[in-house]
Parts: C-alpha cells; sequence; structure tokens
C-alpha cells in the first residue's frame, strides 16, 4: 500500500503519463463507453476527457494527459489534456471574440439561459452531486448538498442579471444631466481550488455570465470533471460557443496562470486558493491592472463562551470544523472555549467525534471521506505531533491509515498558542482546543493573525454577541452558528484573506465597470 500511494502522489504532482499519444484517443473511447460503469451516472455524456475552447472539446496540442484519481479508492477515473500556453491563448482569443456579441445581450436574455442551466444543475443533481464525491472524496450526502449550492449562485445571479441598476445623480449646473451606467468588464480569468470543484465555478462564473463577461476556466487538476460537466450543461444550456472556456492544466500550470493573468485581453481575475498563490497572481495581474478578487486562506476562531448553548456549540463546531473532512477556507481552525465550560464542552466534542465513520464516499454509512491527497494527510499529522510535544493531549483520533489519504477525526485539548495549528490552516479534521479566560484575551489571540476570512463564536449576552462581532477582524461572522455560506451574502475576507466579495446584492459588480455619462446642451 506504501508503494501504491507514493506512485499515485508521484502522478498526481507531476503529470507524467502512462499513456503514448495514440493511446488518447484510446482510452477517451474506452473511457466514454464505460463511463456509465465507472462513474455510476445516469447521464454518463456529462462526463468529459476533454478540454473546451470555442465550443469544440479539444485535446492538448502537445499530446499530454493528466490522470485523475478518486482519492478513496485510488482508482483511475480517467485523463484530461494537459493543456499549455498554447490552448490558453486561444481561449483567451475565443472569449475575447465572443464578448463582442454576448455584451450586447439584454439582462432579460442572459437571465433567461442562466435559468435554464439552473434547471439542467437540477434536473442532473443526482449526477453532479455523485460526481464531485467521486472526485473530491467528500460524502455523497455532502456532493449532492454542494450541488445545490453551486446551483443557487446560478439562480441568484440570473435574477441579479436583471438588476444592475445605474443611476442619475443631481448636477451641479442646471442644463447638464449626470447618469452612471454599468457595463460588463469583459473577458475573465476564473482559477479554482479542488474543495469545492462545481460550487467555486458557479460562484465565479454566474456573475460573470450575468454581467455579459465571458471566462476562461482553469480547474483544479485533481477534480476536473465537475467543472466540464458545468461547461457541458452551459452549452445545452443555450450559452453561445467561446464563452465559456476550459483550460485543463497541471504542469503548465505556471505559464497557463500567467498567460491568464498578464494577457491584454483578460480585463478580470477571479482566484479562490492559498494566500502564497494569490499574491503571486496579483503581482501578475497588476502588470496591467486587472481588476482582481482574490479569496485566499483562513484561520477561523471559534469562541464558546461560558454562557453559550454548549449543545448547539458543540453541534455548530462539528459542522464547521470537520465539513469537507476539514478541507474548507471558513472552517474553524482555532477553538477557544471559555474555562467554566472548557471540560463540558471537549468531553461533548470528543463523544461526536470518536463515532465517526471515514471511508468511501458513496459508502451510505461514511460520515467523512478521505484528504485529497497524502500529502495533505502529512500537515494534519505534523500538526498533530508538534501541538502533542508543546503539551496538548489526543482526546480522539490522532491516526493517519497508512498507504491512504484517511485521516481520523481528531480532537486535541490543551493545544497552547504556540502550536503551529494557531499560526497556519491545517486544512484537515483537526479540533484543537484551547482554554481562555476573559473576553479581552480570547479577541486578542482570535486577531492574532495575518488573515481574516471567518469567525465564529457563542454567547447569550446580547451585549456580548455586538462586541464581539464588531471586534473580530474577519470579513465573515457567524454569531450562534457555524454555517454562514448562502448564495445570497457577500462572501469574502480581510487582511490576507483576500480582496473583493462574491455573492449577494454585491457580487456582480466585481464583473462590471461604473460609467459616467454626463449629458449637456439641454437648452435649459
Amino acid at each position: 500500500m506504501r508503494l501504491a500511494a507514493s506512485r499515485f502522489t508521484s502522478i498526481i504532482w507531476t503529470g507524467k503519463s502512462i499513456l503514448h499519444n495514440s493511446g488518447h484517443t484510446c482510452w477517451r473511447r474506452m473511457a466514454s463507453s464505460q463511463a456509465s460503469e465507472l462513474f455510476g451516472l445516469k447521464d454518463p455524456s456529462l462526463i468529459k476527457f476533454q478540454g473546451l475552447i470555442d465550443g469544440k472539446w479539444i485535446d492538448a496540442k502537445q499530446g499530454g494527459t493528466i490522470e485523475v484519481f478518486n482519492p478513496a479508492t485510488l482508482q483511475k477515473l480517467g485523463a484530461v489534456p494537459e493543456m499549455g500556453l498554447a490552448e490558453t491563448k486561444e481561449a483567451i482569443a475565443a472569449a475575447s471574440k465572443a464578448f463582442l456579441s454576448w455584451s450586447t445581450t439584454s439582462p432579460k436574455h442572459r437571465h433567461d439561459i442562466l435559468m435554464k442551466l439552473f434547471a439542467l444543475m437540477q434536473e442532473h443533481h443526482d449526477d453532479l452531486g455523485r460526481l464531485i464525491t467521486i472526485e473530491n472524496g467528500k460524502p455523497l450526502a455532502e456532493g449532492k448538498g454542494e450541488n445545490t449550492y453551486s446551483a443557487s449562485f446560478i439562480e441568484w445571479f440570473a435574477e441579479e442579471a436583471v438588476r444592475t441598476y445605474g443611476e442619475q445623480i443631481p448636477a451641479v449646473l442646471n442644463n447638464i444631466r449626470n447618469v452612471v451606467i454599468k457595463q460588463p468588464i469583459g473577458v475573465v480569468s476564473i482559477m479554482t481550488p479542488w474543495n469545492f470543484p462545481s460550487a467555486m465555478i458557479a460562484r465565479k462564473l454566474g456573475p460573470a455570465l450575468a454581467a455579459g463577461c465571458t471566462a476562461v476556466i482553469k480547474p483544479p487538476p485533481e477534480t476536473p470533471f465537475s467543472a466540464l460537466a458545468i461547461a457541458e450543461l452551459c452549452r445545452r444550456a443555450g450559452v453561445p460557443d467561446g464563452v465559456v472556456n476550459v483550460v485543463t492544466t497541471m504542469k503548465n500550470v505556471q505559464e497557463v496562470g500567467k498567460e491568464m493573468c498578464e494577457n491584454k485581453a483578460v480585463k478580470k481575475v477571479s482566484f479562490t486558493g492559498s494566500t502564497p498563490v494569490a499574491k503571486l497572481l496579483y503581482g501578475l495581474a497588476a502588470s496591467t491592472l486587472k481588476k482582481v478578487s482574490l479569496e485566499a486562506g483562513g484561520n477561523a476562531p471559534f469562541i464558546v463562551f461560558d454562557d453559550a448553548d454548549i449543545d448547539e456549540a458543540v453541534q455548530a463546531a462539528i459542522l464547521c470544523k470537520f465539513r469537507g473532512t476539514g478541507q474548507t477556507c471558513v472552517c474553524a481552525n482555532r477553538i477557544y472555549v471559555q474555562s467554566g465550560v472548557y471540560a463540558e464542552f471537549a468531553a461533548r466534542l470528543t463523544e461526536k467525534v470518536a463515532a465517526f465513520k471515514i471511508g468511501d464516499g458513496l459508502d451510505p454509512e461514511t460520515t467523512h471521506g478521505p484528504l485529497i491527497h497524502a500529502r495533505a494527510a502529512e500537515k494534519v499529522k505534523k500538526h498533530i505531533d508538534d501541538a502533542v510535544a508543546l503539551g496538548a493531549e489526543i482526546l480522539t483520533g490522532g491516526h493517519h491509515r497508512e498507504g491512504t489519504s484517511f485521516f481520523e477525526p481528531t480532537v486535541l485539548a490543551g493545544v497552547p498558542p504556540e502550536a503551529l495549528l494557531n499560526q497556519e490552516e491545517t486544512f484537515g479534521p483537526l479540533a484543537a482546543l484551547c482554554q481562555f479566560t476573559t473576553e479581552a484575551e480570547v479577541i486578542e489571540l482570535a486577531n492574532n493573525t495575518d488573515v481574516g476570512l471567518a469567525g465564529y463564536f457563542f454567547s447569550r449576552d446580547v451585549g456580548r454577541v455586538w462586541r464581539v462581532a464588531e471586534k473580530l477582524q474577519v470579513g465573515m461572522v457567524g454569531a450562534n452558528t457555524g454555517l454562514i455560506s448562502q448564495a445570497v451574502i457577500p462572501f469574502g475576507g480581510v487582511k490576507e484573506s483576500g480582496l473583493g466579495r462574491e455573492g449577494g446584492p454585491h457580487g456582480i459588480d466585481e464583473f462590471m465597470n461604473t460609467k459616467l455619462i454626463v449629458f449637456g446642451g439641454l437648452g435649459m
């Protein structure tokens, strides 16, 4: 098993293919004919093994491929093209050409197409949820939940398409009128992570299409099939050729990402991922002063005060910390519990976590799936070992299944402030409990980080609720709840967690330019 895992990791991160060019077509034909059996979809035509440029499904010019594996079983799912600079330029050119016509369509027309896409995502709900589970590893219930969440962005921004209002501003002179209109910004580069292979695309593509923009999407190499399925449904919904393009890549990611940020035809870059990569892309996009949306890393505090409803706090901690096996940017990373309820909270949380069952997401008894790859499991182990060396105690879990990326959901008690897991995002199933005494103390601890995406706290004191909510240095606060993500809210962070907002009434503005038109010569 150790040898198999090593080979798996090597394939994933080097992009090496065991197939020759002549084998690509053979594999694709075989994969197409066996897709129904391998993926178990009702509509196997949703599974695509090629990139999409200007309405055409194509292979890489150099013939390379990226092998994709189910992280739970290590079974090979198929291969997608290892595209590079040439294909990226073609995709941008196609999007630029398509923008000339797509940007002039009426908001109602775009609304209608997006609503067709929303209906298709509902129609294929079971297939899309299963596809997410197979390539990402999350339990099937979460996979289907993600498709519902993903589709909600398409529905929301379909309605926002017809609400891109301008305004009239009173003039300082009687014979002029000031009118402000909003126009689509242009070609958009979209780069997304593997932890939400469908929702992160919909959250960006929905407003882009609603605004009248065209897009080039670079999905993660670990989970490309959900992105390609969405692209297929866009075509079925009536999105014209060239409006949505998908470039798959892994070993060529640096040159592809650079082109997507620096090409002058691209007017907007939207990225979700780690803070170091966000900073890199921000620098590249600055060469042409593009508009940028960056949703980067988090290090969310989860605070439980003495006056909290402990049952609610425990349940929220489970949902917030362990959803997606802890692989979400807004999951609780540092759990601070006030001394008066610390022992009770730790005992109740440990009891719940110890009952989790890890396994294949398609198994109905599975509560939590694998991490995306072995390196992710190694990081969790590193954080546990560091905390234990500093005096923390393992209350449950703590073990990595050798030869796999499965890691037991873990609860640590007595974690000191200097522990590595308090300084950086774990991105895994590790609940680290830290004890505090006063409100002022925990606010200082919670804000002692360079990032600020989300934060959570539990208290029944209305005065404290307002104080803490306003003092937490984050873009989003969950007060007495561990779930904050919705299509209708402005999602985003402060400090080094990024720029801009996604979702809600503010989301479409990120894809539009504001233009002033001053009318004179009115003869007033």
